[in-house]
């Protein structure tokens, strides 16, 4: 528990009150003897005059007597072996303040053996040693209740052994039966295997008889069928034989039929050609005149040409004015360019609705093209007068308004409404008039 001090001990040993000498070496005193001293000395210490308080003890002197004795025990001890001052002040101390309890009997052995050591009284080594004698019969006595209680605890764990050995065997025997139990089984298996085993092999022997019964027939039945073969593709060369003879009599049919067809048009176009120089001679008559501007040509541009850009709402609106006008829309381009913050169906809804206004109001017929791929719900559908068209997947909406324009009949009054400077220069040059989605835009909110 404490420190062993090197340091020697004095040549006098302990003094004691009497001043006489005590062989007693203060690094052999057991542990309960050197903690008691060292309580002893930590309840005198505070106590004692700042004068007879070694300098190594003074820091120890403000602490309460149980905290002295557990951080200061190796100091105090050291100090009441080497410094005999000390010691006689520490016993002067207790006699003085509690006079006797040094001088404890036999109840208090090491209340003794620790008043032996600091007065050294004759008798120390022997309070000393039986002091040793107690910690050591202790020690045995813990040591044999720790061997007994392993005993007890290995008599318990040999019984556990035991049962476990037991429950194991009867699970041995248990498994044993189960075993011939199984053998038994499958040995009733492997007989009804057998069995089934001589019953498919007999089975065998009867279906491969009737295999080679059957295949004799079918080779029997497979000669009849090659000789009907035969005669049936005899009969198939003469059909086709009639057929080729009636086929040369339906193209002589045909001719026939050809050749007065031909004089039927002849005579039919002589009667046209009689019937046109009676209109002419009409015309004339009547001052008809018939080589008049179709309605695309009255709005040439200021070169003559037609496909002009429209650039504002009076020339967009006469040219809806025409007879039979056509308007085409690249339906994204001018969704996107009024309402972009809409997501693409409700750009889609809008515009159709604003286009179906637009064509019950000046009879021009409308036709809206949105690029297929863009479509991921339902497509729109047209509003009345407008023709709503998606272009298939991989088809781009420009071409598809490029072959609208190259569809229609030269001389019809074409407006196509896109921003976009390719579609318009191309259109432009097949006599489409191109409508920037802004102007057609400012038509459909007015």
């Amino acid at each position: 528990m404490y420190e062993e001090d090197a340091t020697p001990e004095h040549p006098q040993g302990a003094a004691g009150s009497s001043g006489r000498a005590v062989d007693l070496d203060w690094n052999l005193l057991p542990d309960p003897v050197r903690h008691r001293l060292a309580e002893v000395a930590g309840t005198a210490l505070a106590g004692l005059p700042p004068a007879e308080v070694p300098p190594a003890l003074r820091q120890f002197a403000r602490f309460t007597p149980a905290k002295r004795a557990r951080l200061g025990g190796t100091k105090l001890v050291r100090e009441l072996r080497d410094n005999a001052g000390f010691r006689t002040a520490v016993v002067a101390w207790w006699e003085e303040h509690r006079p006797g309890e040094l001088a404890a009997g036999p109840d208090e052995p090491l209340t003794a053996a620790a008043a032996a050591v600091l007065t050294g009284a004759p008798d120390a080594r022997g309070a000393v040693a039986s002091v040793a004698r107690r910690g050591d019969a202790a020690e045995a006595r813990a040591e044999r209740d720790e061997a007994l209680s392993r005993a007890d605890k290995l008599t318990v764990e040999v019984e556990r052994l035991r049962a476990e050995l037991t429950e194991a065997r009867d699970q041995a025997r248990e498994a044993a039966a189960q075993r011939e139990h199984e053998v038994a089984h499958l040995r009733r298996k492997v007989s009804e295997q057998g069995s089934r085993l001589r019953f498919a092999l007999d089975a065998q022997r009867d279906l491969e008889a009737e295999v080679a019964r059957l295949r004799a027939g079918v080779d029997d039945r497979l000669a009849e069928v090659i000789a009907e073969r035969d005669r049936e593709r005899e009969r198939a060369d003469e059909e086709r034989r009639r057929a080729q003879r009636a086929q040369a009599e339906v193209a002589a049919a045909r001719q026939a039929a050809k050749e007065a067809r031909q004089g039927d048009e002849v005579r039919l176009g002589l009667l046209l050609e009689t019937l046109g120089g009676a209109v002419q001679g009409l015309r004339r008559e009547l001052s008809l005149g018939g080589g008049g501007p179709r309605p695309a040509d009255l709005v040439a541009g200021p070169d003559g040409t037609r496909g002009t850009p429209v650039v504002n709402l009076a020339t967009l609106d006469a040219l809806l004015a025409l007879p039979a006008a056509h308007l085409i829309v690249d339906g994204y381009n001018v969704s996107k360019t009024g309402y972009p913050e809409l997501p693409l169906a409700d750009q889609r809804t809008r515009l159709v609705g604003q286009l179906g206004a637009l064509a019950a109001r000046t009879g021009v017929e409308v036709t809206v093209v949105f690029d297929g791929a863009a479509v991921s719900a339902a497509q729109t559908r047209g509003a009345r007068g407008v023709r709503v068209l998606f272009s298939d997947p991989g088809v781009i909406a420009d071409d598809v308004i490029r072959d609208l324009v190259a569809a229609e009949p030269q001389g019809r009054p074409l407006l196509v409404a896109s921003s976009d400077r390719a579609v318009a220069d191309s259109v432009r040059r097949r006599g489409a008039h191109a409508v920037p989605s802004s102007v057609l835009l400012g038509r459909l909110r007015s």
